[in-house]
């Protein structure tokens, strides 16, 4: 195996202001600045470079030069340098000269023949559709986060296969920080797969235009990710209610029961920020509005929780039952997903469904007229978007017809313009703090002012430690409001004595996370009251906090008493978020990039600058070690002792506990 060598870059390349421009037989790129410290690399077969930037923001000003030097062409933007050879090779680097990136070239030979494996290949779908591929050089020792999430109880990517797409619990960020000093940003919404092997990096997608990525270079993980959301937006300032205690479970059946757990709270002077309407509180999937025979005066409900100080967040669906009011005015106006084959059916749940076509603008206009007639109107500003990914059933993506295009091309996008919808409806309102809970997100659904929760997961603790995984992961996505079903979804039983631990373990995981909010599908179900299609939907056990027992309740509700002390401290995390894309619950190493140990640890984190939160992850354990980062002391709240960073110590952790450790003695009032 050998490198493919080519001929001086003046043969092929030119330069055009501040964009290289290489260009040969059947093959054509650009090598331009986008920003600050980045770099945005285009290349297309069809011998078209498209503006197709998709979400991102329009590239802020640059230091940007071009120029050629002997053989190579060479762009400069800040603290980034790309050096073009005349085959095309780009390679980045630092202002050090430090390779960062660099493109990987095969020529494979074998008796008379001669293969090369290029590092750009296209394979024509359409006239001007490709399969693509492309190959970065791989270097041991590297170490790649982020992505978004994905709960494969994975960290480190580095060795990794990973799917780009959208699905309940898997949420794709195409974004990632490598420990070499660098960001990439791949700009594709399409299907497709990356693999970070130890022989290369391979990104590859199924149908495309053009391969489209920026490169950025930073000093910090803080610096790239600067940069990266300057690019893709941030998030505004939380509203500091919703830094709060959230209250929910699977299903709250009426109005009266949902009052009456909000009174219970109020009369156990337990604070309570936000209590949550689930699905199936509507008449028939597509309908967004109140079943007036259990929802019969909801003006009076909202009223009634704001003398409370307790805001109302209600589950809205883009699932379309075709017996809905909404569905034939819909279809008809083609605000619907189409099938590029077959019935636009593309969920069975107590009917068949479509799906809005959030892609659509004149579809996004309607959803909201209907949102804001049925549930804005009474006050309510908070909305749950469930069901964003789409859930398509199957995810047979290559027969889905979007507004955009088709989804193997353009999925990926359509959790961005669901949450757009709501955003868009409420700042039309003049609504300042705008609020919407999602499944699904991509680059810059930050800007939607969107919080990511993670799906619906098992009750488990191996499924807690994953989310510790998954959550560090995300906190390079851009979008610094991330939280969990504290509990797990999926078979919690609230009888059983190992999930009520683990709900308290989770709990005050909760405590140190962005969103703070209990939930979950509780077992065991009763049967419904109602006497509808909805009946066949369980309305899931008790999921409040005095359903564990009093000795749980008592812990619960001192970590609510907790995270309230800690507002302070949270909303100037989120501040700092919003100024400068800093993630609010983010890994060691982002703060520690120098401490080589910090890469291994992926059950611990930082909760701003100042906490350092280790998990208790095991059932019954009231122990563990935790490795403390240098550069700083570390004080323990609990037993007022402090350690050096660079130490790995062992801690105690009784249920009523969660192991935190204070930078430099940070006075923050962990212990009341």
């Amino acid at each position: 195996m050998a490198v493919y060598h080519c001929p001086p870059f003046k043969n092929f390349g030119y330069i055009e202001g501040k964009r290289i421009i290489w260009e040969t037989e059947g093959d054509l790129f650009w090598l331009e600045p986008y920003g600050k410290d980045c770099l945005r690399f285009r290349s297309s077969k069809s011998l078209h470079i498209q503006d197709l930037n998709w979400t991102l923001l329009p590239p802020g000003s640059d230091d940007a030069a071009a120029s050629v030097e002997g053989d190579k062409a060479v762009i400069k933007n800040g603290k980034i340098r790309a050096e073009v050879l005349g085959d095309g090779t780009v390679t980045y680097l630092d202002s050090r000269g430090k390779t960062l990136l660099k493109e990987s070239w095969q020529d494979m030979r074998e008796e008379a023949n001669w293969n090369v494996r290029k590092a750009r290949e296209f394979e024509a779908i359409t006239s001007d559709t490709f399969k693509i591929d492309l190959y970065f050089q791989a270097v041991k020792g590297e170490h790649i986060h982020g992505l978004g999430q994905d709960p494969n109880d994975v960290f480190d990517l580095k060795g990794t296969d990973l799917r780009l797409e959208q699905r309940n619990t898997k949420v794709t960020i195409p974004f990632i920080v490598s420990s070499l000093g660098y960001g990439f940003l791949w700009n594709n919404p399409a299907n497709g797969e990356v693999k970070f092997g130890e022989n290369h990096t391979h990104w590859h997608v199924k149908m495309a235009k053009q391969i489209d990525y920026m490169v950025i270079a930073g000093d910090t993980p803080a610096e790239i990710m600067k940069t990266y959301t300057g690019i893709t937006g941030r998030a505004p300032v939380l509203p500091e209610w919703a830094a709060g205690f959230w209250q929910c479970k699977l299903r709250y059946e009426s109005q009266e029961e949902l009052l009456r757990v909000a009174r219970e709270y109020k009369r156990l002077n337990i604070p309570l920020s936000v209590i949550v309407i689930d699905y199936f509180h509507w008449p028939k999937q597509g309908d967004w509005k109140f079943d007036p025979r259990y929802w019969p005066d909801p003006q009076a409900m909202v009223d009634e929780l704001n003398k409370m100080g307790i805001h109302l967040m209600v589950s809205v669906w883009p699932t379309m039952d075709m017996r809905s009011e909404n569905y034939l005015p819909m279809r008809d106006k083609n605000y619907l997903i189409r099938a590029e084959r077959g019935a636009s059916v593309f969920k069975f749940a107590y009917g068949a469904c479509g799906f809005i076509d959030a892609m659509h603008p004149g579809a996004r206009k309607y959803l909201w007229n209907r949102v804001k007639e049925n549930y804005y109107k009474y006050g309510i500003k908070v909305f749950w978007l469930d069901e964003s990914e789409p859930s398509l059933t199957p995810y047979d993506y290559n027969n889905v017809r979007y507004y955009l295009g088709n989804g193997q091309e353009v999925s990926s996008l359509y959790p961005y313009y669901y949450g757009k919808a709501f955003y868009d409806g409420m700042k039309e309102e003049g609504e300042k703090d705008v609020l919407t809970l999602t499944r699904s997100a991509w680059l810059g659904s930050q800007r939607n002012s969107t919080i990511m929760w993670s799906g619906d997961i098992p009750s488990t603790f191996a499924t807690l430690r994953r989310q510790i995984k998954a959550g560090l992961n995300f906190s390079y996505s851009g979008i610094p409001w991330w939280t969990t079903d504290i509990g797990g979804f999926h078979g919690g039983d609230i009888r059983d004595s190992e999930f009520k631990e683990l709900l308290v373990r989770w709990f005050a995981f909760g405590v140190f996370s962005p969103i703070f909010r209990l939930h979950g599908k509780r077992l065991p179900c009763p049967p419904s009251d109602r006497n509808d299609q909805n009946c066949f939907v369980p309305p899931g056990a008790p999921n409040e906090v005095w359903s564990y027992g009093e000795e749980n309740c008592k812990i619960m509700v001192d970590f609510i008493h907790l995270r309230e002390r800690l507002i302070p401290y949270i909303m100037e995390q989120m501040k700092k978020a919003s100024a400068d894309g800093t993630p609010v619950m983010r890994p060691l190493i982002f703060d520690f990039p120098e401490d080589e140990a910090a890469y291994e640890v992926s059950d611990a984190y930082l909760f701003g600058p100042d906490i350092l939160v280790a998990p208790i992850i095991e059932y019954q354990v009231r122990k563990r070690k935790v490795y403390l980062p240098k550069g700083a002391s570390w004080l323990d709240p609990y037993s007022g002792k402090t350690w050096q960073g660079g130490n790995t110590i062992e801690v105690d952790a009784p249920l009523d506990r969660i192991p935190l450790f204070l930078k430099n003695n940070a006075p923050l009032p962990i212990v009341k």
